[in-house]
């Protein structure tokens, strides 16, 4: 994974709680192929983390291995990104589809897979 992808905001400050919860959250993504899939966080575990951080929300869609929309202000998505591509399921995974990621205020994480519409009707 090239290096390019994540801006040097991110001190990776999260990486060690997405780590813990890497197999759930691998887990969602497989089971996102049938909707959107939700993990409940604990908010302290966070802000534990990094106090000083005012919004710990996102919304990142990751394809590939890098994100397809900008996250560079974001140090929770980016090293979410950087968990997933580190792991060889979560490079299969995001090889093969595109995803979105939400992480809403109440530390709540939706995971869904983003279908190209028309690839769908022709393999029907």
């Amino acid at each position: 994974m090239s290096p390019r992808f994540f801006s040097s905001n991110s001190n990776q400050l999260y990486v060690s709680l997405w780590s813990k919860y890497r197999p759930a959250i691998l887990q969602l993504m497989v089971a996102a192929e049938g909707g959107t899939q939700q993990y409940k966080f604990f908010g302290h575990e966070f802000k534990t983390l990094n106090p000083k951080e005012k919004g710990y929300t996102f919304t990142m869609q990751a394809f590939q291995g890098r994100a397809l929309n900008d996250i560079r202000k974001s140090a929770t998505a980016q090293d979410l990104l950087h968990v997933l591509s580190q792991s060889k399921k979560g490079t299969e995974l995001l090889d093969a589809s595109k995803y979105e990621f939400v992480l809403d205020k109440q530390f709540t994480l939706s995971v869904s897979t983003v279908q190209p519409e028309v690839e769908e009707e022709a393999e029907a």
